[in-house]
């Protein structure tokens, strides 16, 4: 290859990426891998990297933690089935996702079903957490304690301002690879497109989905506002990132280094939802001042339309009188 001062700056800047999420220790006796899908300068992957900077040294060099974002090892369902196999062995993921593995995880990602941030952390930090983090422990991985935020959700499109549930009618928007998601929208009488975040951008800039769904960091995060132009504030749905871990590396660890690791990966969860929390809304006036038109529609008219279709009804049938009951307790007797 020719040696241009333009590939050369490529590859320095290529090489301090790598430094920046590959903490070096002399001889860790453990080396693991935390993937996910999010940029390297997301919050989560901020936090993540203090918690493993903190690990190596808490743990005197024992345990290596290197951070790979930006979907580097896979997309989202591959590398859930990569952290199953141990060829990963830390991974972040929405528990909308993870139900394609363990189906009732998804539970906390029910629509409209949390009016606030008080009772998001009160379920997920109470009994809705618990119940959800047994559900993933059956399926033979290990998720820390607590859930980090992503945020709520809002939709966001090329094409139109979306208003009322009818706008959202033949409305071709992607999804995530999740059972949830896509009921949901099809609820609404629109054509969820399931495609993994890696593919979103081209995606929507193609035309293969006129518009998607996410919290406003993704948005920014991603740089989705500079193929959508409006956003519809309807906050329809909660979503967080359980982290997990390979559960034959977890149990391969001495037990001083799990306490150590859990320990920072939970020490960082009150900032990390302070920082999400605060960034979903003031990313509404810099979103604007990118070019992006708000629009604060009627939420009350998206949930009645979801109870009217029967979307309810069915998803209570599949979580179970548990897992509802275990909802409705958090939530109080909102859905139906």
């Amino acid at each position: 290859m020719k040696i241009t001062r333009r590939n050369m700056l490529a590859t320095t800047g290529a090489l301090a990426l790598g430094a920046a999420f590959h903490t070096r220790a002399a001889a860790a006796e453990f080396t693991y891998k935390f993937a996910n899908n999010l940029p390297p300068d997301h919050p989560v992957n901020v936090k993540l990297k203090t918690a493993a900077d903190n690990i190596l040294q808490e743990t005197g060099g024992r345990l290596q933690i290197n951070l790979f974002p930006s979907g580097q090892l896979g997309n989202d369902t591959e590398t859930l089935s990569q952290l199953r196999s141990g060829a990963t062995e830390f991974f972040s993921l929405s528990p909308l996702i993870l139900s394609t593995l363990a189906p009732n995880a998804a539970i906390s990602g029910m629509g409209f079903a949390f009016p606030d941030y008080d009772t998001v952390w009160r379920a997920m930090d109470g009994k809705l957490g618990a119940y959800t983090r047994a559900q993933i422990e059956k399926k033979g991985i290990v998720p820390m304690e607590k859930i980090w935020d992503n945020g709520f959700r809002q939709i966001t499109s090329s094409s139109k301002t979306i208003n009322t549930p009818d706008d959202l009618k033949g409305f071709k928007i992607r999804v995530p690879p999740s059972p949830l998601w896509q009921s949901l929208f099809n609820a609404f009488g629109a054509a969820p497109v399931t495609i993994n975040a890696a593919e979103m951008y081209t995606a929507l800039s193609t035309g293969i989905a006129d518009g998607q769904e996410n919290a406003l960091n993704v948005v920014e995060a991603f740089k989705l506002f500079e193929v959508q132009k409006y956003c519809a504030m309807t906050s329809h749905m909660w979503d967080g990132f359980w982290l997990l871990a390979n559960k034959n590396a977890w149990e391969a660890l001495p037990e001083d280094v799990r306490e150590i690791t859990s320990k920072n990966f939970n020490d960082q969860v009150d900032s990390q939802r302070k920082v999400i929390a605060e960034l979903n809304t003031s990313l509404r006036d810099t979103l604007t001042k990118r070019g992006m038109t708000f629009t604060d529609p009627d939420n009350a008219a998206f949930r009645e339309k979801l109870s009217k279709s029967g979307f309810y009804g069915e998803w209570r049938k599949k979580f179970g009188e548990e897992a509802w009951g275990i909802l409705e307790e958090a939530v109080g007797a909102r859905l139906g």
